[in-house]
């Protein structure tokens, strides 16, 4: 039998193109939360600018998100755009490095100028569970979920990023896909202000059971965090 697992979701203060400072928060946040699983929000690593350098896995920049992972046996789930694409890609850092574990597929058109899909779905197993990995507008896209579910999964993991004013929707998403699909959900959602003209992020990152219920649920406050335990 497989055994529970620790799962948070973060919205930190983050600060636009300071990869440095903002790996330094991400650190930060990964020794407070004593989770297994830490996610947060669309492009945490940068903040969401469009223009922001893309990066590698690779990026020495990381060394202290990695080395925060060793210390606390977290994996954390940072947003980055990433060399190659470019990609907007989720990265999954532990106490061994960084790999991509998810580019995201469905881009929005304002992005489509400088980003291209990841093309499909993903799953990362942890512990003997599987996370499906989602970034923002793949999580209002029906086909994304049941794509991504019918890969097996135990979970739906997403970094986010909406308008204060949307924070019904970002629910409404959470909800349909825990509901259809029976599965765990997590939502790490931007909060405070970013770029792309979002001044007034909604934050409220959550937890949803497989029923849809909410497990646990932040404020729209930069610096917070919220954690469950999923069995």
């Amino acid at each position: 039998m497989r055994k529970s697992l620790v799962v948070a979701v973060a919205q930190p203060l983050l600060t636009a193109h300071d990869v440095e400072a903002n790996v330094a928060v991400h650190a930060e946040t990964v020794r407070r939360a004593g989770a297994r699983v830490v996610a947060f929000p669309e492009l945490s690593l940068t903040g969401y600018e469009l223009d922001a350098v893309p990066m590698s896995e690779t990026d020495p920049r990381l060394t202290p998100l990695v080395e925060a992972c060793a210390e606390t046996g977290t994996i954390a789930l940072a947003g980055a755009p990433l060399q190659g694409g470019p990609y907007i890609a989720m990265l999954a850092v532990d106490g061994s490095g960084v790999s991509v574990a998810y580019r995201k597929v469905w881009i929005d058109p304002s992005e489509a100028r400088v980003y291209v899909s990841g093309g499909k779905p993903e799953v990362l197993d942890v512990d003997g569970w599987r996370l499906g990995l989602g970034i923002c507008r793949d999580t209002g896209i029906v086909q994304h979920a049941e794509d991504t579910a019918a890969l097996g999964i135990d979970a739906y993991v997403a970094g986010t990023l909406m308008h204060a004013h949307e924070t019904s929707v970002q629910d409404d998403r959470a909800v349909r896909i825990s509901t259809t699909h029976g599965v765990w959900v997590l939502f790490a959602c931007y909060a405070g202000s970013t770029g792309g003209g979002y001044t007034d992020a909604s934050g409220r990152s959550g937890i949803w059971t497989p029923d849809g219920v909410v497990a646990a649920q932040a404020g729209p406050e930069t610096g917070a965090f919220v954690r469950t335990t999923l069995t």
